[in-house]
């Protein structure tokens, strides 16, 4: 009998700890991007297709800083360099926010927003609900949901502003990495 207990209690530890071992979809996640870290990527405006910010400008991302827990992507669109999009991770649980500065480095008034995954999403997909300092800041923006998507060829940044008909995809092409662009605003590498 104490050899049957003995065993049980064997098993029920593997047991344990190939659980333990398993990742979370955000971690699956979270790896997929930081395999392009260093790199950066072109791509398009997929909609709204007549948007006067991004409509018919060069659109690059660059996965220029990559911790393990935070990754940073300067956004290009054309000449400006104001855009980063910073994600971080505890707990398995993601965030996105928006660093938004002027070309002299300092912070835009409207700056930070953004939100948390409220689980550990999907393998490919992350979504953002709006945070309470987002809805604090940009009221009209208490319904934004973002999200991102990778997979071996694409990564997507998404909004949809729910109850209105703002929604917008910009589409990365990560089969063709290009010549990564110089130190968007505000950051000291130049």
């Amino acid at each position: 009998m104490r050899y049957k207990t003995f065993f049980l209690i064997l098993l029920l530890s593997s047991l344990g700890a190939l659980c333990a071992q398993e990742k979370q979809p955000s971690d699956v996640f979270w790896n997929a991007l930081k395999e392009h870290c260093g790199k950066a990527y072109q791509g398009f405006l997929e909609f709204p297709i007549e948007d006067e910010d991004f409509g018919g400008k060069k659109l690059v991302m660059h996965l220029r800083s990559c911790a393990d827990d935070e990754i940073k992507i300067p956004f290009y669109v054309g000449d400006d360099k104001s855009r980063t999009w910073i994600l971080t991770r505890d707990k398995g649980i993601i965030s996105l926010k928006h660093d938004h500065r002027h070309e002299d480095g300092t912070e835009d008034v409207i700056n930070f927003y953004g939100g948390s995954a409220s689980n550990v999403g999907k393998e490919n997909i992350q979504f953002f609900p709006a945070d309470a300092h987002t809805q604090k800041m940009i009221p009209e923006a208490a319904t934004n949901v973002w999200w991102i998507t990778i997979d071996k060829t694409t990564f997507t940044y998404n909004l949809r502003r729910l109850g209105t008909d703002r929604v917008f995809r910009v589409v990365m092409d990560l089969s063709v990495p290009i010549v990564s662009p110089e130190a968007p605003w505000g950051w000291n590498d130049k």
